[in-house]
């Protein structure tokens, strides 16, 4: 019997592989009738279109599995000359057990949801993806190999109920919505994905090989579209809003308008142009007392700057918060050369932006085109003479004019060459810099391997002309249950991104090393397992020291069969390493020495009311007393469907740490200091419906920073005891946040927005250790009130011309 074995089992891996190589067809019939976007797929024209999207495939946990008979799923597509419409019939032998969360726009939530993918250019290189929840939420996003962008908004219709014997979706996809070349006969690439939320199962109607990296290449294809004519894509979003800001000393009101425009260029591509800006309710940023060399990343909340801006990310050159960012000259440099009878008594924290334009698009040809330009404008710092109480401007930041030029050719479906250029222009005698990449890559027709890498170029125009390059190159298997990276960067000393980027580390290269196993399937245990090694190595191009960014880790996640998700790492630095930033002066550096660190996170069933999710960490350093311990931990209730709380706490505890306190003309001097770190976070919600939702967010954050023994620095980078030094270099930082919001989406693309926001801020070098006393401070401090109210409507140029 037994040699029977291997026979039966080849005829069944082949079985296997020949389900996931399949490329299903499905045909789209033309509309004749009247469709009502309810969720009822009632009308005629549903009933006689026999071409039907079923038997879906398991995606994950237990890939491959076809869909059990009781969750049959079923999809119909119509068109006529303006959109495409999706119907989906989704089976559920336990209707009283799907998962109906009511939350606002792009947050899935606890609900079953059903997606269609959209490739019109069927290239494998991005989708279109439009999600709609058992609740009727909406959920779109844009979808490359690693990111998917769900900062961008269509203008789409949809609605879902649900049946006695599960639930239906209807969806219609205007063709403005997505992109597709201007032929006779369309032949897209499409796929739709269910996931029942209860037993986090995802299905898809193509099968989707999890042994396979890439996901956009396995789609089906989606014929019987032609002779469309779609209409002119032009749209305009004028807004208007008003602002009531009160604190102890002054009160403000202000009314500010401006128009957004969306303008089809032609079939591949798109402008996008924003008028008078207005970013008032934006989220707010997270203050933090910031003791490392580096500036603080903030994420980006402007609209504008995230929506369909997949392009300009390519290369990661492209940091969209210089735009609006801080002034060139800061405040500290102003300061420094004032007379002693006069000193800075207004400094804005942020440059006006004055207009920004972007157009982006992607050939038939696979040749996809960015190009973004932001003005911002000149901003001026407010000096008083004390003496005379008289008062002058001083310029911080010049009229600068930001632009990001992309092309990005893509080919054999899986495979892409870049070239992105990014230059800052300043007028008058002010820096200016020019940054160039070429980025790579190629995978194999399988999708097996990966070849990808890069070649920065920078030119700075300052006081002091300079050039500089970074290089990388990447070799991966990207398929199979074990997988491996290998990584070789090089970055010279001068290059410099950081005028429309972010630079953190230069002056280095680097090896780097990974290997990774996991499940595919779900075993005895898991339903999920990975574990990955990885060793990191910086060396500094002039000393060929070690630095502090070198370390081997392992890690290991894995999510139970009843749904806990856990996660665990170790990590060691078995030598010792060198910080050539801390010192912040050219050619010196910091030893640090020997470091173990491990973490352990757990996240419970996310389908029940009440989830929790706890995960502790520590860092051991080969210093007497020196480590650092940390714990991340937070519930969340979900009271009903419509209600929700989650509460988070996250505590840093540092001893003994060694940091940097100031650097003057002879010495640079460091301490040894004892930190705390306590961030509270509270957020709500309350859904009136799919469209109505309350919002609140709530943010408290302390620090301190207490140093208690002071060193100088030794040119072989230890340090030397310094009993002299005694200057208070203490800090003391609390902050508080608070928006309450009301949002109504009361027509496609229409939105009504409400904002309460109440914040304040407190820093000192006075140590306070009382949690109870630095709440009481903030709470009695200068309190910042905004009253905010934004309406924004949108207009589609065709409905307006049907009109007039």
């Amino acid at each position: 019997m037994a040699s029977f074995r291997l026979p039966i089992y080849c005829f069944f891996a082949l079985l296997n592989l020949s389900v996931f190589a399949q490329k299903k067809t499905l045909l789209a019939k033309p509309k004749d009738g009247n469709i009502n976007i309810d969720g009822r797929i009632d009308e005629t024209e549903w009933q006689k279109n026999n071409e039907i999207a079923s038997n879906f495939i398991m995606y994950t946990p237990d890939n491959g599995k076809n869909i059990d008979k009781e969750k049959e799923t079923q999809v119909r597509i119509l068109y006529d000359n303006d959109a495409i419409y999706i119907s989906a019939t989704l089976n559920d032998n336990e209707p009283e057990k799907i998962q109906r969360e009511l939350t606002e726009r792009d947050v899935f939530g606890i609900a079953d949801n059903f997606a269609v993918f959209i490739n019109g250019f069927n290239d494998g290189q991005q989708d279109y993806r439009f999600y709609v929840s058992a609740a009727g939420t909406q959920m779109d996003c844009l979808a490359t190999e690693d990111n998917e962008d769900f900062s961008w908004d269509a203008i789409w219709q949809s609605n879902a109920r649900i049946t006695n014997k599960g639930w239906e979706v209807e969806i219609k996809i205007p063709y403005a919505a997505i992109r597709f070349p201007k032929n006779e006969k369309q032949v897209w690439g499409i796929n739709f994905v269910r996931e029942i939320k209860r037993t986090t199962q995802k299905f898809s109607w193509n099968p989707i090989n999890a042994e396979i990296k890439n996901v956009l290449t396995q789609c089906g294809q989606l014929k019987g579209i032609e002779n469309i004519s779609p209409s002119t894509r032009l749209f305009f979003i004028p807004y208007t809003s008003a602002y009531y800001q009160k604190d102890d000393f002054n009160s403000d009101k202000t009314i500010k308008a401006g128009l957004d425009i969306k303008y089809r260029i032609n079939d591949a591509f798109t402008l996008d142009a924003i008028l008078v800006p207005d970013f008032g309710q934006t989220k707010f940023d997270n203050a933090i007392l910031n003791l490392e060399p580096f500036e603080q990343k903030l994420n980006e909340n402007r609209p504008f700057f995230t929506e369909g801006t997949n392009l300009f990310n390519i290369g990661n050159i492209f940091y969209s918060r210089r735009i609006g960012g801080s002034p060139t000259v800061s405040q500290s440099k102003v300061e420094s050369n004032l007379p002693t009878n006069e000193s800075v008594t207004k400094y804005p924290n942020n440059v006006n932006l004055i207009n920004a334009i972007k157009i982006s698009g992607r050939t038939k040809n696979g040749l996809g085109i960015g190009f973004l330009n932001g003005i911002t404008e000149k901003t001026f710092a407010t000096i008083t003479n004390s003496e005379t109480n008289e008062t002058r401007k001083k310029v911080i930041e010049p009229l600068a004019n930001y632009n990001i030029l992309v092309f990005d050719q893509r080919f054999r479906q899986n495979s892409s060459v870049s070239i992105i250029n990014t230059n800052t222009t300043r007028n008058g005698n002010y820096r200016d810099a020019n940054v160039t990449a070429l980025v790579f890559d190629l995978n194999t027709k399988a999708n097996s391997y990966n070849l990808s890498g890069d070649f920065r170029y920078s030119t700075i125009n300052d006081t002091e002309d300079y050039d500089g390059f970074k290089t990388s190159l990447n070799f991966a298997k990207t398929s199979g249950k074990y997988r491996y990276l290998l990584t070789g960067k090089y970055t010279s000393k001068q290059f410099d991104s950081n005028d429309l980027g972010i630079l953190y580390y230069y002056n280095y290269y680097n090896g780097y090393v990974n290997g990774s196993y996991r499940i595919l399937n779900p075993t005895k245990l898991f339903n999920s397992f990975l574990i990955e090694q990885e060793a990191n190595f910086d060396l500094d191009n002039s000393t060929n020291k070690i630095q502090n960014t070198s370390w081997f880790q392992t890690t290991v996640a894995a999510t139970t069969h009843n749904l806990y998700n856990f996660e665990m790492g170790f990590n060691i630095v078995p030598f010792e390493t060198f910080d050539f930033y801390l010192p912040q002066k050219d050619g010196k550096y910091i030893y640090n020495p020997r470091v173990i660190s491990a973490y352990l996170g757990m996240e419970s069933n996310k389908n029940k009311n009440l989830t929790f999710n706890i995960t502790p960490s520590f860092l051991k350093f080969d210093e007497k007393n020196r480590f650092t311990y940390r714990i991340y931990a937070g519930p969340k209730y979900r009271f009903n469907d419509r209600f929700s709380l989650a509460f988070t706490t996250d505590y840093t505890n540092e001893a003994n740490a060694i940091g940097w306190v100031e650097t003057n003309d002879t010495n640079i001097i460091f301490a040894k200091r004892n930190r705390e770190i306590i961030q509270a976070d509270l957020t709500g919600k309350y859904a009136i419906n799919n469209k109505m939702t309350f919002n609140l967010k709530v943010r408290y954050y302390w620090s301190y920073s207490e140093n208690h023994d002071y060193f100088t620095l030794k040119d072989n980078g230890y340090l030397t005891p310094n009993n002299s030094y005694n200057n208070n270099k203490n800090r003391n930082l609390n902050s508080w946040n608070l928006d309450f919001s009301y949002t109504w989406w009361f027509a496609p693309g229409s939105q009504l927005s409400l904002l309460y926001r109440n914040y304040a801020q407190e820093e000192t070098n006075m140590v306070e250790k009382s949690l109870n006393k630095n709440l009481n401070s903030i709470f009695n401090s200068n309190m910042t009130n905004i009253f905010s109210i934004s309406l924004r409507y949108f207009i589609d140029y065709n409905s307006l011309k049907n009109k007039f």
